[in-house]
């Protein structure tokens, strides 16, 4: 089952059950979707899914981050519960025990040295973690090995 034929299926049971918050998450998340099928022309692949939906976590974390700052706590809890409904549908993350071992891979793999490697380093563990590790994080990691 794809990721949109499981958002529709959660979408009828938030649905039935009055589950509103979570309901328009996942109307939105659908909506996402089926913009890019109709963009592509096609059905996405897995992978695409996942892609439009790390980009919908990273927006919300972001505006967490910035609400935050500003003292809107009321808006926090909103984009933390969107959050949550998103991560749902997501692969589980990486520890950062598993992802510094990718790292030190790509590391050894590509031969890299300092930081003026990062770019070498990067895309290589990016394919590698797929979803599955925030590149922001990611980053922080591979400069402390490089730095």
């Amino acid at each position: 089952m794809t990721i949109f034929e499981q958002l529709t299926e959660d979408m009828k049971i938030a649905l039935k059950a009055g589950e509103k918050d979570r309901l328009s998450t996942i109307r939105l998340l659908r909506g996402q979707i089926k913009n890019a099928m109709i963009d592509k022309g096609e059905d996405l692949t897995e992978k695409e899914e996942l892609l439009i939906l790390n980009n919908a976590a990273k927006k919300r974390r972001e505006s967490i981050e910035a609400y935050k700052a500003a003292g809107r706590t009321d808006l926090v809890e909103k984009e933390e519960k969107e959050l949550g409904v998103i991560e749902s549908y997501l692969p589980e993350q990486l520890g950062e025990a598993e992802l510094e071992k990718i790292i030190d891979q790509v590391i050894d793999d590509v031969e890299a040295v300092t930081i003026k490697d990062l770019g070498k380093v990067m895309p290589a563990v990016m394919s590698k973690v797929q979803g599955r590790a925030d590149g922001k994080k990611v980053n922080e990691l591979v400069r402390q090995k490089l730095g």
